[in-house]
C-alpha cells in the first residue's frame, strides 16, 4: 500500500462498526519498505487504497562500488545500481558474482536475499 508517497506492507487492519451517522472506519498499520518507518492512518472503508506494483527480480551482482551495488538483470541483462541493503549479513554476502534477488517499486530497487 502506498503511504505518503511512501511504498509500505501492512502489518495490521482494524475495523470499526459503523455509527449511526458515519460509515465503518479502518485503522491500517504499516511498515515502508525503504525507510522502515511505522505509519499509520484511519480512513472510511469504502475509500480506494493505491497498491504499488513489485516487480520481484533475480540478478547477479556486478560490482561493489561505495556508491551501491551493479546488478546484472538474469533475463534482460541489464545492468542498474540499487544502494546497499541496510541487513549487515546480507551486505557482508554480496561480492561479485553471487546470485540476488531484488525488487522494482515505483522506479527504486532494493536488495531482499542473496543465493
Amino acid at each position: 500500500m502506498i503511504i505518503d508517497g511512501e511504498p509500505c506492507h501492512i502489518v495490521d487492519i482494524t475495523k470499526s462498526k459503523p455509527g449511526k451517522h458515519g460509515s465503518a472506519k479502518a485503522r491500517i498499520v504499516a511498515i515502508g519498505v525503504f525507510d522502515n518507518m511505522k505509519r499509520q492512518f484511519v480512513k472510511p472503508v469504502a475509500l480506494n487504497a493505491e497498491v504499488p506494483i513489485i516487480d520481484k527480480r533475480m540478478g547477479q551482482v556486478f560490482a561493489v562500488n561505495p556508491t551501491g551495488i551493479q546488478i546484472m538483470d538474469l533475463e534482460t541483462y541489464e545492468y542498474s545500481e540499487a544502494p546497499y541493503p541496510q541487513d549487515e549479513e546480507l551486505k557482508a554476502k554480496l561480492v561479485a558474482g553471487v546470485e540476488i534477488e531484488y525488487w522494482k517499486i515505483m522506479g527504486r530497487m532494493k536488495i531482499i536475499r542473496s543465493k
